[in-house]
C-alpha cells in the first residue's frame, strides 16, 4: 500500500496543492467523486488513459489513510 501512496502527489503548482496523480492535473477528489457516483475502474481509465488501475487504487488508499485521522474539526461554509 506504501508504494502505492507514492503515486499521490502534493505540489502547489499542481491543481492548487491539491492530492494530484503522479503530479498530473487530475486530483484525487475527482477520482473519488466518480467512484462514489458508480463509475467502475475501466470506465475511468477508458475516460482518463493517462490514468492506470494502480492510481486508482492509490485513491482508495489515500482516502482511507484520511479516514484514519484522531480529530475532525467542522469546517463551516
Amino acid at each position: 500500500m506504501e508504494n502505492l501512496l507514492q503515486r499521490i502527489t502534493l505540489n502547489p503548482d499542481v491543481c492548487h496543492g491539491k492530492p494530484t496523480i503522479r503530479n498530473m492535473r487530475y486530483p484525487v477528489e475527482l477520482i473519488l467523486d466518480l467512484l462514489s457516483a458508480g463509475m467502475l475502474h475501466e470506465e475511468i481509465i477508458a475516460d482518463y488513459p493517462a490514468l492506470t488501475e494502480e492510481d486508482i487504487r492509490a485513491c482508495l488508499v489515500f482516502a482511507s489513510k484520511l479516514t484514519k485521522v484522531k480529530t475532525i474539526h467542522n469546517v463551516l461554509a
